[in-house]
């Protein structure tokens, strides 16, 4: 296996838009929603903050106030402001490379990320506050948002992909969980769920390549290399692809997703009557269960993924969000300083889980009292949802990010899928020596 190098979650890699504002699109004044967060506070230096994730405003909400009372000499007030995901990443863009614009703090999803470490990044390095505590954290977490040595964006969550098993229909086909070790345990036990059940073992999403990505991980593989170059048509990949597609076809213990991903309408519908026995889905989408899926409260258990060989990696790190300070901050160090104690600091990844759901990129935390404490998400899915994360915590393999992920996106979610899996109109070794040619030709141009 090779080592975990940079982590990715994600909340599903949306397709990179590139630069291209027009000159009305002042984002001060069209902001979805803003806030000024700590703005009683007398004397409070004012800092200004970008997301294009309005639940990440919940967290700001609660670090603020923490901060201002632990530093009464220095206290701030945050006008934090959320945007649409294109039009923030856009005009982030634009305002760093312009010189005038940008706020102090800004979030930038993991696959925007790249663009803005390109030439000399406009945003300040972490590293005085980084390096102390790295040995507490998954540390490859940071690589994601790092160049040349330095840590320049601080991450939300580990993203660490895990199998969702509905217990009530693996108990009814007389399998037990906690026996599937390996993949090909798990298509045995998908066979076992379809024989004595009216449900499927899983499903194969054509819209959404999240799933084939924390797959290959797994196994070392990757769409680049750690030099950055393309690496789709490998043995791995063909292999792992050949895989989903005889799930469906071979073993008929799986179908294709209803709506093609795990978050569209139909999915939700589907998997909340029972549809599924199981899922491979990142820790964060823990949430959507919550959100879309609440007859499943307490039918869900959380395990590692089935390994493809004993041994094995059983997780990926997948999607992210890196948090960081602009160079044109007029308040460098206590943007620095609060943007630490925000995301870096023990209470602040305590707080990543209790108010996010979140799992905190700070493993001396998940064995803590504050986070073994009940709330909604335990009561959905059973206490062990953090043993399962502790048992992981080192097997959480990485991939590689470059400004051409989110073309490699475009092409599985648009061709590959649609040709290997709907049409079965090209082998997987086909549709992937096909999507590197197509991809090289677009790098190229």
């Amino acid at each position: 296996m090779k080592k975990a190098s940079i982590l990715v979650s994600f909340l599903g890699l949306m397709v990179l838009v590139l630069v291209a504002c027009s000159g009305d699109k002042q984002s001060s004044n069209e902001a979805e929603e803003s806030e000024v967060i700590g703005g009683d506070v007398e004397n409070a230096t004012e800092l200004t903050y970008w997301t294009f994730i309005e639940l990440h405003m919940d967290f700001f909400k609660d670090a603020v106030p923490r901060w201002n009372k632990e530093h009464p000499d220095k206290p701030i007030k945050l006008v934090a402001e959320t945007y649409p995901y294109d039009q923030m990443h856009n005009n982030l863009l634009l305002a760093l490379q312009s010189g005038k614009g940008a706020p102090d703090i800004a979030d930038i999803e993991i696959s925007r990320f790249p663009n803005y470490l390109q030439g000399e990044p406009q945003m300040l390095p972490m590293n005085e506050y980084v390096d102390p505590v790295k040995d507490k954290f998954v540390s490859s977490r940071f690589d994601i948002y790092a160049k040349d040595g330095n840590y320049y964006g601080l991450p939300t969550h580990v993203g660490a992909s895990v199998m969702y098993y509905n217990k009530e229909i693996m108990d009814e086909a007389g399998v037990d969980i906690d026996s599937i070790k390996t993949w090909d345990d798990f298509n045995e036990a998908g066979k076992k769920v379809v024989e004595n059940t009216d449900v499927v073992m899983t499903t194969v999403d054509t819209n959404d390549y999240i799933n084939l990505w924390s797959m290959i991980s797994q196994q070392g593989s990757d769409f680049f290399n750690e030099n950055g170059e393309l690496t789709v048509n490998n043995e791995t990949n063909v292999k792992t692809l050949q895989f989903l597609k005889d799930q469906i076809n071979k073993h008929k213990i799986a179908k294709v997703t209803p709506g093609g991903e795990k978050h569209s309408e139909e999915f939700y519908a589907f998997m909340n009557k029972g549809g599924a026995a199981a899922i491979n889905m990142p820790m964060w989408y823990m949430g959507r269960f919550l959100d879309y899926m609440p007859d499943l409260k307490g039918k869900m258990v959380i395990r590692p993924m089935p390994a493809w060989e004993q041994g094995g990696y059983r997780s990926a790190g997948m999607g992210g969000t890196g948090t960081v300070v602009t160079n044109q901050t007029e308040h460098a160090e206590l943007a620095k300083e609060f943007l630490a104690f925000a995301k870096l600091t023990k209470e602040a990844n305590i707080q990543l889980w209790k108010v996010l759901g979140f799992d905190p990129p700070r493993f001396d935390v998940w064995e803590s009292e504050e986070i073994r404490e009940d709330n909604k998400y335990y009561q959905y899915f059973g206490e062990d949802i953090f043993d399962t994360l502790v048992e992981i915590k080192d097997e959480i393999n990485a991939v590689n990010i470059t400004p051409n992920t989110p073309d490699v996106a475009t092409e599985f979610n648009t061709n590959v899928f649609n040709s290997v899996i709907r049409q079965k109109s090209q082998t997987p070794e086909e549709a992937l020596k096909k999507a590197e040619d197509t991809l090289k030709t677009n790098m190229k141009e």
